[in-house]
């Protein structure tokens, strides 16, 4: 073999080596044990042609965790919380209870509530809140608001309670844009019994809300409406009105949205955009303003009419107090026996949330967040 074939075959060995070698290279980049991983990824050796026809989109993680909690019919069952939520209050040493550990508590006693969890997505507005929703494995979001610091308690009527419900209600607004309806349900919400047996499946019905003072009248607008839960549907009537709802927020100084709301029903806007709305039943969706005395109808409780975390987290714990000596009863007896053993059954005092207002103002404790 001639000088120049040597030198042919030697070449040829040589690229062969290098082709080998950067074709391992790309294949072992994958592997977070290569050494040599940082240097690859930073010079892009093996990265697709910029000419290529595949297009990279941003994810959208708001869209992501709708997705991921959805029913198939695009429902979700909304929640939000923030670190005085999901930490246990530094005034309070009787109990380490969180108003979170209560409120999933409530899904894991309830009747046909524990499938519910797989469909709650957590909107959390701190990291805090965030990170302790990821910790309990939950669907969690993570809102941010730029300038606003939303993770101590917000008393009930401050100007930032005020700020965080209209946030609330802006986030809101952006879910029913994407297409899905929702369960919104406060934290302090207990849910005793699967509430979609109560609420209307008919798909005519834009809004389902919860009420204060119940008047019998499931159509009428003289209901005090609670905006501690609700079921909307997502079309054009009601992105309507949660649209013209948050854009009032500047022109309604020292109201809180719930407040707004009404004001929009009493204007007439309800009928206005058409919306069939049903006010819920108390006997269904009771709260701390007007208890339920039926514990075999009782869906969910909301610890409304009451000022402070503390008082909401002392209540309802004598709330799955008494939903425990229930349940009790109901799982040890037939259910004629279960009746009549429960017929004078009645919810432990409000008396923390009753307190909470102040000896002048707790006769007067008649609406809430």
């Amino acid at each position: 073999m001639n000088y120049y074939s040597r030198k042919s075959v030697a070449n040829f060995a040589l690229l062969s080596l290098l082709f080998t070698a950067v074709l391992y290279f790309c294949i072992s980049s994958t592997s977070t044990s290569n050494p040599l991983l940082p240097f690859l990824r930073n010079h892009n050796f093996c990265s697709t042609p910029p000419n290529s026809m595949i297009t990279s989109f941003p994810v959208d993680e708001l869209e992501a965790a709708l997705e991921k909690a959805s029913m198939p019919n695009k429902t979700v069952i909304i929640a939000v919380v923030n670190r005085a939520y999901v930490e246990q209050q530094a005034d309070d040493t009787s109990t380490t209870t969180t108003m979170l550990d209560l409120f999933v508590e409530s899904f894991w006693l309830g009747e046909e509530t524990r499938p519910l969890l797989d469909h709650l997505l957590l909107v959390a507005v701190d990291q805090t809140a965030y990170d302790r929703c990821m910790f309990k494995r939950l669907h969690c979001y993570r809102l941010v608001t730029d300038g606003v610091d939303f993770g101590s308690e917000k008393v009930y009527m401050s100007s930032e309670f005020i700020k965080m419900m209209w946030s609330r209600t802006q986030f809101l607004l952006d879910v029913l844009n994407r297409g899905y309806s929702f369960v919104f349900t406060d934290t302090d919400v207990m849910w005793l019994r699967n509430p979609f047996t109560k609420l209307s499946k008919n798909e005519t019905e834009d809004l389902q809300i919860s009420t204060d003072i119940f008047n019998g009248k499931p159509r009428s607008e003289d209901n005090m409406l609670n905006t501690g839960f609700y079921y909307v549907r997502s079309n054009n009537k009601t992105i309507s009105l949660f649209d013209t709802w948050y854009n009032m927020k500047d022109n309604s100084t020292g109201k809180k949205e719930q407040d707004v709301l009404c004001d929009l029903m009493k204007q007439g806007f309800f009928r206005q955009l058409g919306l069939r709305v049903t006010f819920l039943p108390t006997d269904h969706f009771s709260g701390f303003c007007h208890d339920t005395k039926d514990y075999w109808s009782v869906c969910t409780v909301h610890s409304n009419c009451c000022r402070h975390i503390t008082a909401k987290i002392f209540d309802l714990n004598n709330i799955l107090r008494d939903w425990r000596r229930f349940k009790g009863i109901v799982d040890q007896f037939p259910i004629d026996i279960a009746r009549n053993k429960t017929m004078d059954f009645r919810w432990s005092p409000h008396t923390g949330c009753i307190n909470s207002w102040g000896p002048s103002k707790a006769s007067n404790a008649t609406n809430e967040l």
